[in-house]
Protein backbone atom coordinates (compact mmCIF):
# COMPACT_ATOMS: atom_id res chain seq x y z
CA UNK A 1 0.00 0.00 0.00
CA UNK A 2 1.80 3.23 -1.00
CA UNK A 3 0.43 6.76 0.56
CA UNK A 4 -0.13 9.27 -2.37
CA UNK A 5 -1.23 12.90 -1.45
CA UNK A 6 -0.52 16.56 -0.46
CA UNK A 7 2.06 15.75 1.83
CA UNK A 8 4.74 14.97 -1.38
CA UNK A 9 5.84 18.46 -1.93
CA UNK A 10 6.78 19.47 1.94
CA UNK A 11 10.66 19.33 3.00
CA UNK A 12 11.64 17.04 5.53
CA UNK A 13 13.99 18.81 8.04
CA UNK A 14 13.21 17.07 11.20
CA UNK A 15 11.86 14.31 13.27
CA UNK A 16 9.07 16.57 14.03
CA UNK A 17 7.68 17.54 10.79
CA UNK A 18 7.88 13.35 9.83
CA UNK A 19 5.58 12.56 13.54
CA UNK A 20 3.02 15.46 12.14
CA UNK A 21 2.46 13.60 8.81
CA UNK A 22 2.38 9.68 10.33
CA UNK A 23 0.04 10.64 13.37
CA UNK A 24 -1.94 11.64 10.56
CA UNK A 25 -1.56 8.47 8.86
CA UNK A 26 -1.91 6.18 11.43
CA UNK A 27 -5.27 7.91 12.53
CA UNK A 28 -6.79 6.90 9.09
CA UNK A 29 -6.25 3.29 9.79
CA UNK A 30 -8.85 1.38 10.29
CA UNK A 31 -10.21 0.82 14.36
CA UNK A 32 -8.92 -2.66 13.98
CA UNK A 33 -5.42 -1.92 13.03
CA UNK A 34 -4.75 0.57 15.36
CA UNK A 35 -3.85 -1.70 18.19
CA UNK A 36 -1.43 -3.52 15.20
CA UNK A 37 2.09 -2.09 14.57
CA UNK A 38 2.97 -0.79 11.14
CA UNK A 39 5.98 -0.20 9.77
CA UNK A 40 6.35 2.66 7.22
CA UNK A 41 9.04 3.64 4.69
CA UNK A 42 9.66 6.96 3.80
CA UNK A 43 11.71 7.79 0.47
CA UNK A 44 12.85 11.03 -0.21
CA UNK A 45 14.90 12.56 -3.08
CA UNK A 46 17.87 14.62 -2.97
CA UNK A 47 16.30 18.07 -1.39
CA UNK A 48 14.66 15.52 0.96
CA UNK A 49 10.91 15.86 -0.30
CA UNK A 50 9.23 12.86 -0.29
CA UNK A 51 8.42 10.95 -3.13
CA UNK A 52 6.55 7.99 -1.42
CA UNK A 53 5.39 6.57 1.76
CA UNK A 54 4.51 2.52 1.65
CA UNK A 55 3.10 0.66 4.41
CA UNK A 56 5.88 -2.16 4.47
CA UNK A 57 4.25 -4.40 7.12
CA UNK A 58 0.90 -4.79 9.65
CA UNK A 59 1.97 -6.67 12.42
CA UNK A 60 0.30 -7.59 15.64
CA UNK A 61 0.22 -6.02 18.66
CA UNK A 62 4.00 -6.31 19.53
CA UNK A 63 5.72 -6.82 16.38
CA UNK A 64 6.07 -6.44 12.60
CA UNK A 65 7.81 -8.79 10.25
CA UNK A 66 10.85 -6.31 8.53
CA UNK A 67 13.15 -7.15 6.10
CA UNK A 68 15.72 -4.88 4.34
CA UNK A 69 14.77 -6.93 1.41
CA UNK A 70 10.96 -5.09 1.28
CA UNK A 71 12.59 -2.22 3.04
CA UNK A 72 14.66 -1.27 0.18
CA UNK A 73 12.39 -2.87 -3.02
CA UNK A 74 10.84 0.39 -3.85
CA UNK A 75 13.27 2.49 -3.08
CA UNK A 76 15.70 1.27 -5.49
CA UNK A 77 12.77 0.89 -7.99
CA UNK A 78 11.86 5.08 -7.29
CA UNK A 79 15.66 6.08 -7.26
CA UNK A 80 15.20 7.77 -3.99
CA UNK A 81 18.12 9.45 -2.00
CA UNK A 82 17.47 8.44 1.18
CA UNK A 83 14.35 7.03 3.26
CA UNK A 84 13.15 7.30 6.25
CA UNK A 85 11.37 4.12 8.68
CA UNK A 86 8.82 5.17 10.78
CA UNK A 87 6.84 2.80 13.46
CA UNK A 88 4.28 2.86 15.92
CA UNK A 89 4.07 0.86 19.87
CA UNK A 90 0.59 0.62 19.88
CA UNK A 91 1.28 -0.14 23.45
CA UNK A 92 1.67 4.06 23.38
CA UNK A 93 5.73 3.50 24.87
CA UNK A 94 7.86 4.88 22.34
CA UNK A 95 10.98 3.66 23.99
CA UNK A 96 12.56 1.31 21.59
CA UNK A 97 13.15 -2.25 21.88
CA UNK A 98 16.23 -4.16 21.07
CA UNK A 99 14.80 -6.10 18.08
CA UNK A 100 13.97 -2.29 17.30
CA UNK A 101 18.05 -1.06 17.74
CA UNK A 102 19.12 -4.00 16.04
CA UNK A 103 16.82 -3.42 12.62
CA UNK A 104 17.88 -0.22 12.80
CA UNK A 105 21.36 -1.45 12.69
CA UNK A 106 20.55 -3.78 9.94
CA UNK A 107 18.58 -1.09 7.85
CA UNK A 108 20.98 1.09 7.79
CA UNK A 109 23.74 -1.31 6.79
CA UNK A 110 21.29 -2.28 3.46
CA UNK A 111 21.46 1.61 3.06
CA UNK A 112 24.61 1.71 3.18
CA UNK A 113 25.74 -1.02 0.56
CA UNK A 114 22.55 0.40 -2.07
CA UNK A 115 24.05 3.93 -1.32
CA UNK A 116 20.25 4.98 0.11
CA UNK A 117 21.48 6.60 3.38
CA UNK A 118 19.12 5.90 6.35
CA UNK A 119 18.04 9.58 7.36
CA UNK A 120 16.15 8.31 10.51
CA UNK A 121 14.24 5.67 12.33
CA UNK A 122 11.05 6.96 14.39
CA UNK A 123 8.61 5.25 16.92
CA UNK A 124 5.30 7.08 17.33
CA UNK A 125 3.60 6.08 20.64
CA UNK A 126 0.80 7.70 22.40
CA UNK A 127 3.12 9.54 24.20
CA UNK A 128 5.15 10.77 21.76
CA UNK A 129 8.01 9.81 19.51
CA UNK A 130 11.48 8.38 19.70
CA UNK A 131 14.04 9.34 16.95
CA UNK A 132 17.24 7.32 16.61
CA UNK A 133 19.18 10.70 14.96
CA UNK A 134 17.56 12.91 17.38
CA UNK A 135 19.30 10.08 19.97
CA UNK A 136 22.09 9.68 18.20
CA UNK A 137 22.02 6.36 17.90
CA UNK A 138 21.89 6.03 13.98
Amino acid sequence: MTIKDKTKTKKMRCSEDVVEIFKTVLQSESEVDQDKEHFWIMGLNCKNTIKYIELISLGSLTSAIVHPRETFRLACMKGVASIVAVHNHPSGDPAPSQDDIELTQRLKQAGDILGIKMLDHIIIGETGHFSFIDQKML
